[in-house]
């Protein structure tokens, strides 16, 4: 049962949402587009093909690439799952977000957080959700539920989201064993059967305007011997069975490309039902690659150009690949180098559903550059990451310019970066530029706000 405060709020979006015209017998046209929102799991920005990949086979998202617009210039709302996903769905960078680390545990959403799916909803949408969720427990009020999602299907707890094989997983708010599973290899690879959900919903909502969140679990590592093959489990290490690498990277390789192959059957599903056209398809990851295992990110150049990987805030951990689709309005082939974060999403698709309440969010429409256009720009972006860790980390991104802090025990330091001649964070320019650094750190101040759930915090 929901609780009296959201069965109000669902109560009103269900008497308020508009009525959106179907038009056509074959074909169906809403005035408004369907949007799918996918997310890969620690998706390096260099493991794609668009994005300079040479080894790794992703042959659908680039084509998704060729026929949309991809953004060089995106980033994470965190350099760690929790934050990334909470940033996007609500719209907050993590000096605001509600929860802005994967620690401490138990910190959910929460009645008062207004996400994507409950402004979709609002607007006359069917929200669903397929895979890792990371905001709430069964029972609690981050469960998708309680946050706007009519229909979910997946693993809530983020840790739950490492095991490919699964024995349960959360169909709304029914349990659902999945008895052929056992550890290790064996049963259904909850990938596939994520995609396999995601097609339903689709299938099943097509005459209506919708909304798909697809956060899908791979390529992140399992809960397997570190540093194994299984580590990467995979039921086939197609197609690169017979290259000559360690198995651990055919393995990853074959998670990509097979999440590859299933964004194709999800776009040849969309024109099959005559919707393509109407479809807004957004590709993205929560954050940048493993460290894990540091030989396999080199093998492949995960980060690409970029230094470090997920867990800090350096580029590699924070700029994502980005990619949206929409037939015959979004220019194609377009390569776009605006300053974008996933918190703009709340507020883009506030704008593309012409929404006519009023929003709280730190992001930017960028439905206008989406079209060809230019829109508004950020004024700063700001991450942070380590709270209950020895060392705790700010960065901000002002311009040209990237300033990170560390701060361990009563000991600071700053580096800082000038994007536009140093992307790869290779040259620390600190004391070039005290005016800049100064302004910065004063920013970086007014960017975080208290939390009790994260109290600390620097003054700089």
């Amino acid at each position: 049962m929901i609780p009296a405060t959201k069965e109000i709020f669902v109560s009103v979006f269900l008497v308020t949402a508009p009525s959106l015209p179907v038009i056509g017998d074959t074909g169906v046209q809403h005035s408004r587009p369907n949007i799918i929102f996918i997310m890969a799991d620690d998706l390096g920005y260099g493991d794609l093909g668009c994005y300079g990949q040479e080894w790794i086979k992703t042959p659908n998202i680039d084509k998704l690439a060729s026929e949309g617009m991809r953004f060089t210039q995106a980033y994470s709302g965190g350099s760690v799952c929790a934050p990334a996903r909470s940033s996007l769905l609500t719209g907050m960078h993590n000096g605001n977000n509600r929860i802005r680390d994967n620690v401490p545990h138990g910190t959910f959403l929460q009645p008062d957080n207004f996400t994507i799916a409950e402004l979709l909803k609002k607007a006359g949408y069917y929200t669903g959700g397929v895979g890792k969720w990371s905001l709430g427990n069964p029972g609690s009020w981050g469960a998708p539920g309680y946050q706007g999602f009519d229909y979910y299907y997946g693993q809530l707890n983020q840790e739950h989201a490492h095991f490919y094989y699964p024995q349960h997983v959360w169909e709304n708010e029914k349990e659902v064993l999945l008895s052929r599973n056992r550890p290790g290899r064996g049963g259904e690879y909850i990938h596939d059967t994520y995609t396999d959900k995601a097609i339903n919903f689709i299938q099943e909502n097509h005459q209506r305007p919708f909304f798909l969140y697809l956060p899908y679990t791979i390529p992140h590592f399992s809960e397997y011997p570190r540093g194994t093959p299984e580590w990467f489990i995979v039921p086939s290490d197609e197609p690169y069975t017979e290259e000559s690498w360690p198995q651990i990277a055919k393995n990853y390789a074959a998670m990509i490309t097979r999440m590859d192959r299933d964004i194709g059957r999800l776009m040849e599903l969309l024109n099959s039902l005559g919707i393509e056209d109407n479809t807004l398809v957004i590709f993205t990851s929560d954050n940048g690659p493993h460290q894990l295992v540091l030989s396999e990110m080199e093998f492949f150049n995960s980060n690409g150009p970029l230094r470090g990987g997920k867990g800090e805030n350096y580029e590699g951990g924070i700029r994502i690949p980005f990619i949206a689709r929409w037939k015959n309005v979004i220019p194609q082939g377009t390569v776009n180098d605006k300053i974008i974060a996933l918190w703009d999403m709340l507020a883009t698709f506030a704008d593309i559903v012409n929404y006519p309440g009023s929003i709280e969010s730190d992001g930017v429409s960028i439905w206008p550059d989406l079209k060809g256009e230019r829109g508004e720009e950020h004024e700063y972006l700001y991450w942070d990451y380590g709270h209950v860790r020895p060392t705790f980390t700010q960065a901000l991104r002002f311009g040209k310019y990237k300033l990170l802090s560390f701060l361990t025990d009563d000991n600071i330091r700053y580096e800082l970066y000038d994007l536009e001649k140093d992307p790869g964070e290779v040259k620390n320019v600190v004391i070039d530029y005290p005016d800049v650094v100064s302004r910065m750190k004063q920013i970086m101040n007014e960017a975080y706000t208290y939390s009790e759930n994260y109290p600390r915090k620097v003054i700089h």
